[in-house]
Protein backbone atom coordinates (compact mmCIF):
# COMPACT_ATOMS: atom_id res chain seq x y z
CA UNK A 1 0.00 0.00 0.00
CA UNK A 2 1.33 3.49 -0.79
CA UNK A 3 2.48 5.06 2.46
CA UNK A 4 0.98 8.47 1.71
CA UNK A 5 -2.66 7.29 1.73
CA UNK A 6 -5.00 7.95 4.64
CA UNK A 7 -7.35 4.97 4.96
CA UNK A 8 -10.38 4.55 7.21
CA UNK A 9 -12.10 1.19 6.85
CA UNK A 10 -15.61 0.26 7.92
CA UNK A 11 -17.68 -2.85 8.38
CA UNK A 12 -19.09 -3.97 5.04
CA UNK A 13 -22.57 -5.39 5.42
CA UNK A 14 -23.89 -6.15 1.96
CA UNK A 15 -25.99 -2.99 1.72
CA UNK A 16 -23.02 -0.73 2.42
CA UNK A 17 -19.34 -1.18 1.43
CA UNK A 18 -17.56 2.17 1.14
CA UNK A 19 -14.21 2.91 2.75
CA UNK A 20 -12.64 6.35 3.07
CA UNK A 21 -9.36 6.68 1.20
CA UNK A 22 -7.65 10.06 0.91
CA UNK A 23 -4.63 10.68 -1.29
CA UNK A 24 -2.84 14.03 -0.89
CA UNK A 25 -1.93 13.92 -4.58
CA UNK A 26 -5.64 13.89 -5.46
CA UNK A 27 -6.54 16.46 -2.83
CA UNK A 28 -4.17 18.83 -4.60
CA UNK A 29 -6.96 19.05 -7.21
CA UNK A 30 -9.41 20.37 -4.65
CA UNK A 31 -11.49 23.24 -6.01
CA UNK A 32 -11.59 25.99 -3.35
CA UNK A 33 -14.73 28.08 -3.06
CA UNK A 34 -14.11 31.32 -4.92
CA UNK A 35 -17.06 33.33 -3.61
CA UNK A 36 -19.31 32.76 -6.62
CA UNK A 37 -23.08 32.94 -6.05
CA UNK A 38 -24.59 29.67 -4.89
CA UNK A 39 -27.96 28.80 -6.39
CA UNK A 40 -30.31 25.85 -6.05
CA UNK A 41 -29.62 23.39 -8.85
CA UNK A 42 -30.40 19.78 -9.74
CA UNK A 43 -29.08 17.08 -12.03
CA UNK A 44 -31.51 14.34 -12.98
CA UNK A 45 -30.20 10.77 -13.44
CA UNK A 46 -31.20 9.22 -16.77
CA UNK A 47 -31.76 5.77 -15.30
CA UNK A 48 -34.12 4.17 -12.78
CA UNK A 49 -33.18 3.89 -9.11
CA UNK A 50 -30.63 1.09 -8.77
CA UNK A 51 -30.66 -1.59 -6.08
CA UNK A 52 -27.49 -3.29 -4.89
CA UNK A 53 -29.75 -5.57 -2.86
CA UNK A 54 -32.37 -8.03 -4.14
CA UNK A 55 -30.13 -9.03 -7.04
CA UNK A 56 -31.74 -12.42 -7.65
CA UNK A 57 -35.19 -10.82 -7.88
CA UNK A 58 -33.77 -8.53 -10.58
CA UNK A 59 -32.58 -11.58 -12.53
CA UNK A 60 -28.92 -11.01 -11.68
CA UNK A 61 -27.31 -14.41 -11.15
CA UNK A 62 -23.83 -13.83 -9.80
CA UNK A 63 -23.08 -17.55 -9.89
CA UNK A 64 -23.50 -17.56 -13.66
CA UNK A 65 -22.35 -14.09 -14.62
CA UNK A 66 -19.39 -13.77 -12.27
CA UNK A 67 -18.32 -17.39 -11.84
CA UNK A 68 -19.28 -17.75 -8.19
CA UNK A 69 -20.37 -20.95 -6.45
CA UNK A 70 -23.66 -19.45 -5.27
CA UNK A 71 -25.88 -16.51 -6.12
CA UNK A 72 -25.41 -13.44 -3.94
CA UNK A 73 -28.54 -11.44 -3.30
CA UNK A 74 -26.67 -8.27 -2.34
CA UNK A 75 -23.23 -6.75 -2.84
CA UNK A 76 -21.11 -4.12 -1.09
CA UNK A 77 -21.09 -2.28 -4.43
CA UNK A 78 -22.35 1.19 -3.46
CA UNK A 79 -19.35 2.91 -5.07
CA UNK A 80 -20.11 1.33 -8.43
CA UNK A 81 -23.81 2.11 -8.10
CA UNK A 82 -23.24 5.76 -7.17
CA UNK A 83 -20.76 6.21 -10.02
CA UNK A 84 -23.16 4.59 -12.51
CA UNK A 85 -25.90 7.01 -11.45
CA UNK A 86 -23.49 9.91 -11.87
CA UNK A 87 -22.38 8.65 -15.28
CA UNK A 88 -26.01 8.57 -16.45
CA UNK A 89 -26.12 12.31 -15.80
CA UNK A 90 -22.87 13.05 -17.60
CA UNK A 91 -23.67 10.95 -20.68
CA UNK A 92 -26.67 11.30 -22.98
CA UNK A 93 -28.52 8.00 -23.41
CA UNK A 94 -26.96 7.17 -26.76
CA UNK A 95 -23.44 7.75 -25.50
CA UNK A 96 -24.17 5.75 -22.36
CA UNK A 97 -25.39 2.85 -24.47
CA UNK A 98 -22.25 3.06 -26.59
CA UNK A 99 -20.10 2.41 -23.51
CA UNK A 100 -22.28 -0.45 -22.28
CA UNK A 101 -24.66 1.38 -19.94
CA UNK A 102 -28.29 0.72 -20.85
CA UNK A 103 -30.14 3.42 -18.94
CA UNK A 104 -33.53 2.00 -19.89
CA UNK A 105 -32.96 -1.44 -18.31
CA UNK A 106 -32.54 -1.45 -14.53
CA UNK A 107 -30.98 -4.92 -14.35
CA UNK A 108 -28.55 -4.13 -17.17
CA UNK A 109 -27.56 -0.88 -15.44
CA UNK A 110 -27.01 -2.81 -12.20
CA UNK A 111 -24.74 -5.22 -14.12
CA UNK A 112 -22.77 -2.20 -15.32
CA UNK A 113 -22.52 -0.93 -11.73
CA UNK A 114 -21.21 -4.27 -10.51
CA UNK A 115 -18.57 -4.26 -13.24
CA UNK A 116 -17.56 -0.74 -12.26
CA UNK A 117 -17.35 -1.89 -8.64
CA UNK A 118 -15.00 -4.68 -9.73
CA UNK A 119 -12.80 -2.13 -11.50
CA UNK A 120 -12.83 0.10 -8.42
CA UNK A 121 -11.58 -2.71 -6.20
CA UNK A 122 -8.75 -3.31 -8.66
CA UNK A 123 -7.76 0.38 -8.39
CA UNK A 124 -7.85 0.37 -4.58
CA UNK A 125 -4.12 0.20 -3.88
CA UNK A 126 -4.63 0.03 -0.13
CA UNK A 127 -6.02 -3.54 -0.20
CA UNK A 128 -5.47 -6.77 -2.10
CA UNK A 129 -9.18 -7.67 -2.02
CA UNK A 130 -10.73 -7.64 -5.50
CA UNK A 131 -14.29 -8.45 -6.53
CA UNK A 132 -15.52 -11.02 -7.53
CA UNK A 133 -13.02 -12.99 -5.43
CA UNK A 134 -13.83 -10.93 -2.32
CA UNK A 135 -16.78 -8.62 -1.68
CA UNK A 136 -15.17 -6.27 0.82
CA UNK A 137 -16.15 -2.88 -0.59
CA UNK A 138 -14.19 -0.12 -2.30
CA UNK A 139 -13.68 3.64 -2.18
CA UNK A 140 -14.81 6.78 -3.96
CA UNK A 141 -11.23 7.34 -5.03
CA UNK A 142 -11.04 3.83 -6.48
CA UNK A 143 -14.21 4.22 -8.54
CA UNK A 144 -13.12 7.67 -9.79
CA UNK A 145 -9.88 6.08 -11.00
CA UNK A 146 -11.90 3.30 -12.64
CA UNK A 147 -14.02 5.84 -14.54
CA UNK A 148 -10.92 7.62 -15.77
CA UNK A 149 -9.17 4.38 -16.70
CA UNK A 150 -12.17 3.43 -18.86
CA UNK A 151 -11.93 6.78 -20.62
CA UNK A 152 -15.36 7.86 -19.36
CA UNK A 153 -14.04 10.98 -17.63
CA UNK A 154 -10.87 12.99 -18.00
CA UNK A 155 -10.51 14.34 -14.47
CA UNK A 156 -11.99 14.46 -11.02
CA UNK A 157 -11.83 17.13 -8.33
CA UNK A 158 -12.47 17.22 -4.61
CA UNK A 159 -14.32 19.36 -2.10
CA UNK A 160 -13.59 19.51 1.63
CA UNK A 161 -16.05 22.13 2.89
CA UNK A 162 -19.78 22.79 2.67
CA UNK A 163 -19.19 25.84 0.47
CA UNK A 164 -17.00 23.84 -1.91
CA UNK A 165 -19.66 21.11 -2.17
CA UNK A 166 -22.29 23.70 -3.04
CA UNK A 167 -19.93 25.21 -5.63
CA UNK A 168 -19.28 21.84 -7.31
CA UNK A 169 -23.02 21.20 -7.51
CA UNK A 170 -23.36 24.32 -9.65
CA UNK A 171 -21.63 22.41 -12.47
CA UNK A 172 -22.59 18.76 -11.96
CA UNK A 173 -23.30 15.85 -9.61
CA UNK A 174 -20.88 14.75 -6.89
CA UNK A 175 -19.94 11.38 -5.38
CA UNK A 176 -20.23 11.44 -1.60
CA UNK A 177 -18.72 8.75 0.60
CA UNK A 178 -20.00 8.95 4.15
CA UNK A 179 -20.31 7.10 7.46
CA UNK A 180 -23.69 5.44 7.77
CA UNK A 181 -25.49 5.54 11.12
CA UNK A 182 -28.38 3.19 11.82
CA UNK A 183 -30.73 6.18 12.18
CA UNK A 184 -30.12 6.98 8.50
CA UNK A 185 -31.69 3.73 7.33
CA UNK A 186 -35.21 4.84 8.25
CA UNK A 187 -35.70 8.33 6.85
CA UNK A 188 -38.35 10.92 7.55
CA UNK A 189 -41.35 11.26 5.22
CA UNK A 190 -39.47 13.51 2.80
CA UNK A 191 -36.35 11.36 2.74
CA UNK A 192 -34.39 13.36 5.31
CA UNK A 193 -31.97 10.96 6.92
CA UNK A 194 -31.20 13.43 9.71
CA UNK A 195 -34.74 14.03 10.98
CA UNK A 196 -33.97 12.05 14.13
CA UNK A 197 -32.27 14.58 16.45
CA UNK A 198 -30.44 11.71 18.15
CA UNK A 199 -28.88 10.30 14.99
CA UNK A 200 -25.37 11.06 16.25
CA UNK A 201 -25.78 8.54 19.06
CA UNK A 202 -27.14 5.77 16.83
CA UNK A 203 -24.69 2.95 15.98
CA UNK A 204 -22.31 3.35 13.06
CA UNK A 205 -23.19 0.53 10.66
CA UNK A 206 -20.52 1.09 8.03
CA UNK A 207 -19.61 3.36 5.14
CA UNK A 208 -21.76 4.20 2.13
CA UNK A 209 -21.39 5.95 -1.24
CA UNK A 210 -24.18 7.99 -2.83
CA UNK A 211 -24.52 10.38 -5.74
CA UNK A 212 -25.44 13.94 -4.76
CA UNK A 213 -27.76 15.18 -7.48
CA UNK A 214 -29.13 18.48 -6.19
CA UNK A 215 -28.56 21.52 -4.07
CA UNK A 216 -32.25 21.85 -3.28
CA UNK A 217 -32.25 24.80 -0.91
CA UNK A 218 -29.60 27.46 -0.37
CA UNK A 219 -29.92 29.61 2.76
CA UNK A 220 -27.62 32.61 3.10
CA UNK A 221 -27.35 35.45 5.60
CA UNK A 222 -25.32 38.42 4.40
CA UNK A 223 -23.20 36.15 2.22
CA UNK A 224 -22.74 33.45 4.88
CA UNK A 225 -24.05 29.96 4.19
CA UNK A 226 -26.55 28.70 6.79
CA UNK A 227 -25.93 24.93 7.06
CA UNK A 228 -29.03 24.20 9.17
CA UNK A 229 -31.27 25.42 6.34
CA UNK A 230 -29.29 24.42 3.26
CA UNK A 231 -30.33 21.03 1.85
CA UNK A 232 -28.74 18.59 -0.59
CA UNK A 233 -30.49 15.66 -2.29
CA UNK A 234 -28.80 12.41 -3.24
CA UNK A 235 -29.66 9.23 -5.11
CA UNK A 236 -29.23 6.04 -3.10
CA UNK A 237 -28.90 2.49 -4.46
CA UNK A 238 -31.41 0.62 -2.31
CA UNK A 239 -34.40 0.69 -4.65
CA UNK A 240 -37.42 2.97 -4.66
CA UNK A 241 -38.75 1.79 -1.29
CA UNK A 242 -36.03 3.70 0.56
CA UNK A 243 -36.34 7.41 1.34
CA UNK A 244 -38.29 9.56 -1.09
CA UNK A 245 -38.72 7.03 -3.91
CA UNK A 246 -35.02 6.17 -3.71
CA UNK A 247 -33.69 9.65 -2.98
CA UNK A 248 -32.44 11.01 0.33
CA UNK A 249 -32.01 14.52 1.69
CA UNK A 250 -29.50 15.90 4.16
CA UNK A 251 -28.91 19.26 5.81
CA UNK A 252 -25.44 20.68 5.39
CA UNK A 253 -25.20 20.90 9.18
CA UNK A 254 -25.16 17.09 9.16
CA UNK A 255 -22.40 17.12 6.55
CA UNK A 256 -20.39 19.41 8.81
CA UNK A 257 -20.94 17.15 11.82
CA UNK A 258 -19.43 14.12 10.02
CA UNK A 259 -17.16 15.97 7.59
CA UNK A 260 -13.95 14.27 8.69
CA UNK A 261 -15.38 10.92 7.60
CA UNK A 262 -16.78 12.20 4.29
CA UNK A 263 -15.03 12.46 0.94
CA UNK A 264 -16.49 14.42 -1.96
CA UNK A 265 -15.37 13.70 -5.52
CA UNK A 266 -16.68 15.23 -8.74
CA UNK A 267 -15.82 13.25 -11.90
CA UNK A 268 -15.86 15.51 -14.95
CA UNK A 269 -15.87 15.16 -18.74
CA UNK A 270 -14.52 18.58 -19.66
CA UNK A 271 -12.49 17.30 -22.60
CA UNK A 272 -13.64 13.73 -23.13
CA UNK A 273 -14.97 12.60 -26.51
CA UNK A 274 -16.47 9.12 -26.75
Amino acid sequence: MPTNLTVRTYNTPDHLGRHQVLDPRSLAYRRPYDGQPLRATEWEPRLPVLDQRNLVTQGIRTSVQYGLDDDLDALSSCTGNAATTLLSILLPKAQARAVGLDTDDTAAAEHFAIGLYADATAHDQWTDAVWPTQDTGSSGLGVAKALRDRGLIDQYGHATTAQELCMLLQTGPVLMGMPWHSAFTQTGPDGFLDDDPNWTSSPLEGGHEVCVTALETVAMDDGTLLPDYTVIRFRNSWGTSWGDHGDGRMRLATYQAIRTQIDLIQPRRDGVTL
